[in-house]
């Protein structure tokens, strides 16, 4: 045979530290082609809240989207802001309590169908919630939190022009007191 050396009939010592190691390699690989476990997803369930606008679309695509090549489930939310009785808003003025209740519930069930029929199309498993706060930000944290969700996946932003000025953005308030991971889309 051209190139090939005669094997050495004495046989070398090998370090002590060898064996050790090639043992462990080998119970490690012997191990884990029996005991064969599934691996845990790093997400298992994403909230994604939702406002109705269409960079909000975008963000439920993206995140069901995330959700079914992963394996995980997803949690809609949207928030309402509560019913006081001075306010500026034209809508609460002129309302009864239970009036903009049904209005605010209404208005959920709208804006959580799109999400749901999006996960629902996918076969992505769907929990829907219609939390009322008036600061938005507090009541996703708190729903991912409660629902145990390991990422937030939210638009940039929702409102535009002044409103978007006076209330701030709710995804960088998010960004900033969540421990929650959080992607967020364009």
């Amino acid at each position: 045979m051209w190139g090939r050396r005669a094997a050495p009939t004495e046989e070398k010592e090998l370090p002590a530290w060898w064996s050790s190691c090639l043992f462990r390699w080998l119970a490690l690989a012997w191990r884990g082609a029996n005991n064969a476990q599934p691996r845990r997803a790093v997400y298992t369930r994403v909230l994604i809240p939702t406002d109705g606008s269409d960079l909000s679309r975008k963000a439920i695509e993206q995140g069901v989207a995330l959700a079914k090549s992963i394996g995980a489930s997803v949690v809609g939310i949207t928030v309402s802001p509560t019913f006081h009785t001075f306010a500026v808003d034209p809508m609460i003025v002129t309302e009864t309590p239970e009036q903009y209740r049904n209005n605010c519930e209404a208005w959920a069930e709208r804006v959580l169908a799109i999400l749901r029929d999006t996960a629902g199309v996918t076969g992505v498993p769907y929990d829907g919630v219609h939390a009322t706060n008036d600061h938005p930000h507090e009541a996703i944290i708190s729903t991912a939190r409660d629902k145990q969700c390991d990422l937030i996946v939210m638009a940039s932003h929702g409102r535009k022009g002044v409103s978007a000025l006076l209330l701030g953005s709710e995804t960088t308030k998010v960004l900033t007191h969540s421990k929650i991971p959080v992607l967020v889309c364009r």
